[in-house]
């Protein structure tokens, strides 16, 4: 008799149960739940506990941590016809998650696709020589474009880096040539001014001897000690008319 009464108990406890669970909500810090009524965009709640209405409320959650999203590779021809590969990374979040949910179908997909048109427009319009020395100016421009074309979805573009440029090559060919070149150019600038500065050296060592004729000889004996250091069997010099003139005076002549 009492059977029919506690299964409608149970049960009743159980879809009350059901329905407390389907309306009770929980959020991290980095996430919003965007809430439509009846199809009708209500609010955004969140972070937290919170109650929704079951079979009335649907909830979409929105993670508004930065994400890192990888721009594919694309080919592009610079401004001077030099084919390029070029890839790049996009750094975003959700600033506002209701116009991230009702203005566009999926905002990730909608930020990528913009990354890579921008990517190649801005690249096709810049010299090679551009893209290789001022990426910093070229990654400010397309930060700013791109944050500007998704600012109508909430979305807020931080940073966008170039992350390889893949020459052909034939242009690195070239490249490691003009590097070579310049390398060897440096090399012989250095060279040509060591000689100038030794040749004004020696011109003033020169100027010095001539000034005081006795240095000549002192210098003559330096080298002959330098000389006699080394280990020569042989050692042929010259030796200066003035060191034996006066010797040769001193001597008798002969009768």
């Amino acid at each position: 008799m009492l059977i029919g009464p506690i299964i409608g108990i149970v049960i009743a406890v159980i879809l009350l149960v059901i329905i407390i669970s389907s309306a009770i909500r929980v959020l991290r810090e980095y996430e919003r739940g965007v809430i439509f009524r009846f199809g009708r965009l209500r609010d955004a709640k969140g972070p937290g506990i919170f109650l929704i209405i079951p079979f009335v409320d649907k909830m979409i959650k929105v993670d508004l941590r930065t994400v890192t999203l990888d721009v594919p590779p694309q080919d592009i021809i610079t401004k001077d016809n030099v084919p390029v590969n070029v890839n790049a990374v996009c750094y975003f979040r959700v600033m506002e998650p209701e116009k991230a949910i009702v203005q566009i179908e999926n905002y990730k997909l909608a930020t990528s696709q913009i990354a890579q048109t921008t990517l190649r427009s801005i690249l096709g319009q810049a010299e090679l020589d551009d893209l290789l020395s001022r990426r910093d100016k070229i990654n400010k421009e397309l930060q700013l474009i791109i944050d500007e074309q998704t600012d109508p979805w909430g979305i807020k573009v931080s940073i966008v880096e170039i992350k390889d440029v893949e020459l052909p090559q034939t242009i690195q060919r070239a490249f490691a040539r003009q590097a070579e070149a310049e390398r060897e150019r440096r090399a012989k600038i250095i060279n040509a001014e060591g000689e100038l500065q030794a040749s004004e050296k020696l011109s003033q060592a020169a100027g010095i001897l001539s000034t005081y004729p006795a240095s000549i000889q002192l210098r003559f004996l330096q080298t002959l000690k330098e000389i006699a250091a080394e280990q020569n069997s042989t050692i042929v010099f010259p030796v200066p008319i003035d060191l034996i003139e006066n010797f040769l005076k001193k001597m008798p002549e002969k009768k």
